[in-house]
């Protein structure tokens, strides 16, 4: 098997807070391979947009990382210095935020800001650089882009503004693209566009894409692979097909029976009771314990077990569905 291009591999990371230490991700461990998209899926607060900030090198201050490697293409992010780091954000690795509005400078036109980043990591003159944004606004089908490159954020809809970022994320032709929440707040037909940009500049550049959402429908449409998180600890992943016909851990379960499809009656959906546990305090080894209908006393004693369901599909609980 070849190696991934990016290797997360047993992440731990900590908050400092006035109310206590904030126990973020625990564990965390997964891979990237170029050409295929990775899903990482679970509901707001569980650790998502954390896990991708870390591999980009934009972690808040108040964080820092206990324990665990982040690889990528056979060097460790964690053990690069500031200088490192800045030379592969935006060049190799580059992300798409979840709100282009504010991603965005309000006070620079969007031809200018696609330029900066092409500058500063293809170390181009400014005339190469005013013609590669043309080419990448047109890449991302924005029509008239000679004329758009003169625009505003604000003269542009939000999903002009999130082809922007996709065009900027893309201009140096990276190989890790993390694209956090990129459809959020769109209309379905614009975000549908959105992902079929993505994915076709996937599979022609053989980048590698981490896509990181909470719409399971979403994740099992565009990926190759699926990673599930709750409460910051990676409860299941697999291939996205064996994932969602085989849920094995109860959350993953649950979140498959929660999302509508064409075939499914309201009266089906049922919600997941309760809430993500309060990562201040001194957690259960399953955080979600709390919530799970299958909860045994075992549950909490440690290690739990990674149990393999299929060919690369694999479930962290003692009591799998």
């Amino acid at each position: 098997m070849k190696a991934p291009l990016l290797s997360v591999n047993g992440l731990t990371i900590e908050f400092r807070s006035r109310a206590g230490t904030v126990h973020a991700l625990e564990g965390v461990s997964l891979r990237v391979d170029r050409g295929t998209t990775t899903g990482i899926v679970g509901e707001s607060g569980s650790g998502k947009s954390v896990l991708a900030y870390s591999i980009i090198g934009l972690l808040d201050r108040a964080g820092r990382v206990t324990s665990g490697t982040i690889v990528f293409d056979d060097r460790d992010i964690l053990t690069m210095n500031e200088a490192e780091r800045d030379s592969i954000r935006g060049r190799d690795i580059s992300m798409i935020f979840q709100n282009p509005s504010s991603a965005l400078n309000p006070i620079r036109t969007i031809g200018q800001q696609i330029e900066d980043v092409i500058v500063c990591h293809r170390l181009q003159s400014s005339r190469t650089a005013y013609d590669a944004a043309i080419e990448m606004l047109a890449r991302v089908r924005i029509p008239d882009p000679t004329r758009r490159h003169r625009a505003y954020p604000f003269e542009l809809s939000g999903g002009m503004c999130q082809r922007v970022m996709i065009a900027t994320a893309l201009s140096c032709s990276p190989q890790l693209l993390i694209a956090d929440e990129p459809t959020t707040g769109l209309d379905v037909t614009t975000q549908a566009a959105i992902m079929d940009l993505i994915r076709e500049q996937t599979t022609s550049r053989r980048m590698a894409t981490m896509l990181i959402t909470h719409d399971l429908g979403l994740a099992a449409e565009y990926c190759d692979q699926i990673v599930v998180i709750h409460a910051g600890q990676v409860v299941e992943s697999g291939p996205t097909k064996s994932l969602f016909q085989h849920p094995a851990h109860p959350y993953t379960a649950k979140l498959v029976t929660a999302t509508p499809t064409l075939d499914t009656r309201l009266e089906d959906l049922t919600s997941i009771e309760g809430g993500l546990p309060d990562l201040r305090r001194e957690l259960p080894y399953c955080r979600f314990s709390g919530r799970c209908s299958r909860f045994e006393k075992a549950c909490n004693e440690a290690p739990l077990p990674r149990i393999r369901i299929a060919e690369d599909h694999f479930a962290v609980c003692r009591r799998p569905v």
